[in-house]
C-alpha cells in the first residue's frame, strides 16, 4: 500500500515538556493498521462482487478506480483542508469521514445496488487521503529527529500488518458467503458496519490524544531554486514512476485472488488467502529493504527489484500450479521499497518545490484506478498472459527510471 510521504512542516511548540509520546505511537500504529486494513480489503472485495453483481473483469476492477482515483482528486485539497484544521482534527476528520463510508455499505447491502457501493467506497478513500495527509508527520515528531525514519518505517510496518491480515479476514468472514445462494450483497453488512463502530471510536480516542502542534512550513528556511517544479526532470519522471508502481502494485493485488484460484482450481475464499501473502510480503521487504538501502544506492535496488518483478510475472504466467502463484505472490516482496525510492529520488534537488512536487507524486497515486482498470478490461477479452503485460509494462518503466529517470538536469558531485 502506497503512503503519502510527509513533505514541508515543522514542529512549532509542543503541549507540554518530557511528553511521553508511547500512547501517541500506539495510536498512530492502530491508525496505519486501519488505512492498510481497508485499503486491501478491496482485493477481497472485487472477487466478491464480481460473482455476487454477475460482473466481468473491468466492471468488478471498479472498486480500485474509484478508491484510487480519489488520491488524484482529494490529495492536494486535502492537504489544504488539514492546513486549515490541523493535523489533529485532520486525523480525527478522516476516521469520521471513512466511518461514513464504511456506514453506508449497510443500506448498499440492503439495496443490493453495486453503484451505492462504489459510492461508499469513494467516501472512505476520501476519509483515508486525510488520514495520510494528516498522520504522517506525527511519525516524524514524536521522538528524536534522529530516529524519524526507523519510526516511520516501523509504523509502515504494521500498516503491512493490517495489508496482511485483510485478505485473511475478507475470505473468512466475506468471500466464504460467496457459497450460498441467493446470498445478495448480505457478507459485507456487518462486517463494514463493524468497521465504521472501530472508526469512530478510534477517531475519539484520537480526538482526546495530547498531540505535539505542528504549523506551516511557510516561515522556515529552505533552499530557493527557481523555475517551475515541472522543469525538475527527475521528478517529471518521477511522477510517472509513482503512477506505473502503484498501478502495478495495485492490479497484481486486485487479480491475484482470481488468478489463483483459476490457476489452482479452488474456490475463491481459498484462493484469497494467498494474498496475504503477497501483501505481506511486503513487510519482509520493508525490513530487508532498510539493511540493503544503507549498503547500495537506491537507484540500484530500484533497478534491481523492477528486474525482478518482471522476471517473477514472466516466470507465473507461464508456468503452472503453485511455482506460477508463489512467483507471482514473490512480486510482493519486490514491491516494497520501490514507493520510497521513486518518491526521494524524485524530490531530491527540488529545494523550495519540494512541498508542491510531493503534492504532484500523490496526485499519481491514482494510476491505481486507471492501471488496475485497463487490465479489467484486458482480462475480459484475453488470457491471463496477455493481461499481465500491463503490470510488465509498468515495472519496465521502473526499470528505466531506476537506469536514467531520476538523474536530474543539475549536475551534483
Amino acid at each position: 500500500m502506497a503512503n503519502i510521504p510527509f513533505q514541508g512542516k515543522v514542529i512549532d511548540s509542543y503541549p507540554g515538556s518530557k511528553q511521553n509520546y508511547v500512547p501517541a505511537l500506539v495510536s498512530l500504529g492502530v491508525l496505519y493498521f486501519m488505512m492498510g486494513a481497508i485499503t486491501c480489503l478491496n482485493d477481497t472485495l472485487v472477487p466478491y462482487f464480481k460473482a455476487g453483481f454477475s460482473l466481468s473483469y473491468s466492471q468488478s476492477s471498479l472498486v480500485q478506480f474509484y478508491f484510487f482515483l480519489t488520491y488524484g482528486l482529494v490529495s492536494i485539497p486535502a492537504g489544504k483542508i488539514v492546513d486549515r484544521i490541523g493535523y489533529k482534527m485532520g486525523m480525527v476528520t478522516g476516521f469520521s469521514i471513512a466511518a461514513i463510508g464504511a456506514m453506508l455499505f449497510y443500506p448498499a447491502s440492503v439495496f443490493h445496488q453495486y453503484s451505492l457501493f462504489l459510492g461508499a467506497l469513494f467516501i472512505i478513500a476520501i476519509g483515508i487521503v486525510l488520514l495520510q495527509v494528516a498522520a504522517n508527520p506525527y511519525v516524524t515528531i514524536l521522538g528524536p529527529a534522529k530516529t524519524a525514519s526507523s519510526r516511520l518505517t516501523l509504523i509502515q510496518g504494521v500498516g503491512s500488518l493490517g495489508t496482511t491480515v485483510a485478505p485473511i479476514f475478507g475470505a473468512y468472514f466475506i468471500l466464504s458467503q460467496l457459497q450460498h445462494k441467493n446470498m445478495g450483497s448480505e457478507a459485507v453488512k456487518y462486517p463494514y458496519l463493524g468497521i465504521a463502530v472501530l472508526l469512530i471510536l478510534i477517531a475519539v480516542i484520537v480526538s482526546r490524544l495530547n498531540l505535539p502542534v505542528i504549523g506551516s512550513s511557510a516561515n522556515s528556511p529552505q533552499q530557493k531554486e527557481g523555475g517551475s517544479v515541472f522543469s525538475f526532470r527527475n521528478l517529471n519522471f518521477g511522477i510517472l514512476g509513482i503512477f506505473f508502481y502503484v498501478g502495478a502494485e495495485v492490479s497484481v493485488g486486485t487479480f491475484l485472488t482470481n488468478y489463483v484460484a483459476e490457476t489452482l482450481s479452488i474456490e475463491v475464499h481459498d484462493a484469497n488467502n494467498y494474498v496475504a501473502f503477497y501483501w505481506g510480503s511486503m513487510l519482509v521487504g520493508r525490513l530487508l529493504g532498510a539493511i540493503v538501502l544503507n549498503a547500495l544506492k537506491p537507484q540500484l535496488v530500484l533497478l534491481i527489484c523492477g528486474i525482478a518483478a518482471v522476471g517473477l510475472i514472466i516466470i507465473s504466467v507461464n508456468t503452472t500450479g503453485l511455482l506460477a502463484v508463489w512467483a507471482m505472490i514473490a512480486v510482493g516482496l519486490f514491491n516494497s521499497v520501490m514507493f520510497a525510492i521513486i518518491f526521494s529520488l524524485s524530490v531530491d534537488g527540488l529545494g523550495s518545490h519540494t512541498a508542491k512536487g510531493s503534492g504532484l507524486l500523490s496526485t499519481a497515486i491514482a494510476g491505481g484506478a486507471i492501471v488496475s482498470y485497463a487490465m479489467g478490461i484486458i482480462k475480459d477479452n484475453f488470457d491471463w498472459k496477455i493481461t499481465f503485460i500491463i503490470p510488465v509494462i509498468c515495472y519496465l518503466y521502473i526499470v528505466f527510471y531506476g537506469v536514467n529517470g531520476y538523474k536530474s538536469k543539475v549536475k551534483t558531485s
